[in-house]
């Protein structure tokens, strides 16, 4: 299992991404579940938890309206499935990562890719 956390994202991009990420993987939501938006003056941040599996649907490239901040959070082998999907989907900059002894937490920037 591996959490994805999105911030600086309009509620329809952290769909679109979810929506890449469901496609791929079973998630802890439903596929037509949207992100909801909170009241107040609070920056939202997005969460969702994926399994990944060895069986990958192949995704293709979605346009995003403005840049996403995504942390990826879990297993060595979850996050780099995740990571591959993200990358084949949107343009990816790596903006960091922390390793532990069995997880590891990385932190990206996705934007359309073109």
């Amino acid at each position: 299992m591996a959490t994805v956390s999105l911030t600086g994202a309009s509620r329809e991009d952290a769909a679109t991404v979810f929506g890449v990420l469901r496609t791929a993987f079973p998630g802890d939501r439903p596929h037509d579940d949207v992100p909801h938006e909170q009241p107040g003056d609070q920056f939202p941040v997005w969460t969702a938890e994926f399994e990944p599996t060895r069986e990958r649907v192949p995704t293709d490239p979605r346009p995003l309206a403005g840049s996403v901040s995504a942390t990826l959070q879990g297993g060595y082998l979850a996050v780099d499935q995740l990571f591959e999907v993200l990358s084949a989907t949107f343009a990816v900059d790596h903006w960091g990562a922390a390793s532990g002894d069995q997880e590891k937490e990385v932190d990206l920037r996705l934007t359309t890719r073109r």
